[in-house]
Formats: C-alpha cells, sequence, structure tokens
C-alpha cells in the first residue's frame, strides 16, 4: 500500500525536490513552509502548522504537525447494515464520476457483493453512454434512462430493482452540478428525497469526488455540495497527475469529513482506501533522509 501511495504522490515529491533539491535530517520552518505551499496548502493552514513548530524540524515534529489534520470525529457510516447499501455519487462534471463508479463496482466485487448503476445523469447523454459501456465492461446491471427524464425517477427504479433483486450495493449517478445551476441543486435535492422513499434512510452515504489536480480550489466546491444536501465523505481523484499533493490536507482541514479512497489510475482497479498515515510519510519520504 505505501508503495502505491509513493507511486501516487511522485509528482507531488518532484515538486517538493525543486524547492528542497537535498533531503535532510533537520529543516528550517522558512524550509518546511515553502515546501508546503509548494505542495498546495492552504497559506493558513501551514501557519497553523508553524505556530506550533520549533525553528529547526525533524521528521518526527514535521510528522506530529501533519498527521492532527486528519485526528478530527467523522461519521464513516461503515457500521450501516442495509441491502441494499446506496451510494450517491456527486461532483462537478469532469471530477470524474462515472470513472470512479466503475472502480467502486470493482472494489465491492473483489468483497463478493452484487452491485448495480442507477445513470441518474439525464443531463448529459454522454454521461449515460460511459456508465452503460461500464456496466457492459463490469457485467453489472444498470437502470438507464433517456436523456431529459427524470433522474429522480431513475433514482427511485434503481433501488427498487436493487430491493427486488437482493442486490448488494446501489451506485447512482448524478450530473455534475455547479452552484450557479439553482435548478440542477434543486434537482438533486429532490433525487435524495426520492431515493428516502424508495428506501427508508437511503442514500446511506452521499459520496463527493473531487478532481485532485484543482488543490485547494476543490473546496469551495465541496461546500456548495454540503450545503445542498450534506456529503457524507469524499473520494479524490487524478492525483497522480497532479504536484497538488498538498492539498489533501487542506481538503481535510477545512471538510472534517472522511477520505474514502483516493484514485490512482484510470482503471478499474485504480482505486486504493485512503490511509493517513501513508500519505503524510510519502510527503515527508521527500523532505526528510
Amino acid at each position: 500500500m505505501f508503495n502505491i501511495f509513493k507511486k501516487v504522490f511522485k509528482r507531488t515529491n518532484e515538486a517538493i525536490k525543486e524547492v528542497a533539491p537535498e533531503k535532510k535530517k533537520k529543516i528550517t520552518k522558512d524550509e518546511f513552509e515553502d515546501i508546503l505551499l509548494e505542495a498546495d496548502v492552504n497559506y493558513e493552514l501551514v501557519e497553523k502548522f508553524l505556530e506550533k513548530l520549533s525553528n529547526t524540524i525533524n521528521r518526527g515534529e514535521a510528522y506530529n504537525a501533519l498527521i492532527t489534520v486528519f485526528q478530527y470525529k467523522a461519521d464513516w457510516k461503515d457500521d450501516i447494515n442495509a441491502k441494499p447499501f446506496v451510494d450517491m455519487i456527486v461532483g462537478v462534471n469532469g471530477a470524474g464520476k462515472t470513472t470512479t463508479m466503475a472502480k467502486l463496482a470493482r472494489h465491492h466485487q473483489k468483497d463478493g457483493k452484487s452491485v448495480i448503476f442507477g445513470a441518474a445523469d439525464t443531463f448529459r447523454a454522454a454521461a449515460i453512454e460511459q456508465l452503460t459501456r461500464w456496466a457492459k465492461k463490469l457485467d453489472v446491471p444498470i437502470v438507464a434512462t433517456q436523456q431529459g427524464h427524470d433522474p429522480s425517477a431513475v433514482v427511485y427504479d434503481t433501488i427498487s430493482s436493487a430491493i427486488a433483486k437482493n442486490i448488494d450495493h446501489v451506485l447512482i449517478d448524478t450530473a455534475g452540478r455547479l452552484h450557479t445551476q439553482t435548478n440542477l441543486g434543486e434537482e438533486l435535492k429532490k433525487m435524495v428525497r426520492t431515493a428516502d422513499k424508495a428506501m427508508t434512510d437511503a442514500p446511506h452515504r452521499k459520496m463527493l469526488i473531487l478532481d485532485g489536480t484543482q488543490g485547494s480550489s476543490s473546496i469551495n466546491q465541496a461546500k456548495i455540495f454540503n450545503e445542498l444536501i450534506g456529503i457524507d465523505g469524499i473520494i479524490i481523484t487524478k492525483l497522480d497527475g497532479t504536484a497538488k499533493g498538498g492539498s489533501v490536507l487542506s481538503i481535510a482541514d477545512e471538510l472534517q469529513m472522511p477520505i474514502y479512497y483516493i484514485g490512482t489510475g484510470e482503471q478499474p482497479d485504480d482505486l486504493i482506501r485512503f490511509k493517513a498515515d501513508d500519505y503524510v510519510n510519502t510527503i515527508l519520504d521527500g523532505i526528510f533522509i
């Protein structure tokens, strides 16, 4: 697992190397500040770290500072014993929602669980087509309709089908929504209400997909979605293609939500559980001997 983290955050550590070419046993506060900013950690969070550190910092001190970001209380929803367990996948267009759904489906299949897709992004025909292709590739049933049809109807039908067929996991795709699209925001709220009508307490998780290449700027997106429907957890995609890996610290600090997974590539198997300890140590490996 640790080696996978090193691969995912390779570009971030390459960016760190440009600021700090040589690894050391100790670094100064100024060096640590430059490194964190280069990795796209929010300035305010960097200052918070530095307040608690001495003028020279060793690896242990740096680790203790960074790991505190992840020590918040969060409901991981791992104890919900629901069948089907319904995940609603949300996020802006281009963040990787549909591909992440394929990865989640493969993850559940590896655990011997059955999955069904709900193609409730009826805003874009391409989204329905993309998810249908993944469904065929992974041998996953899918409930889909035509572009422009009522996405809430897809939500209801998908959950109802899962109940009838005794399926373990429901993964529902949604349209990418921006805060300027008020009507789409209201539609998303309706989909959540409809899920609860189809099955009490569904969706059990509302999972937000964030594009890692957007760095800390994705935090504003997360806040908007959270205000709309309440987000239960995060999956960060495309971290292997960016030098902004430090933004994970900012995301955790700002949102105080579980980071469930990170994407490590484009294939269905390219999804790993996020582990704060491995993440922090990977970043520090680019700094200290």
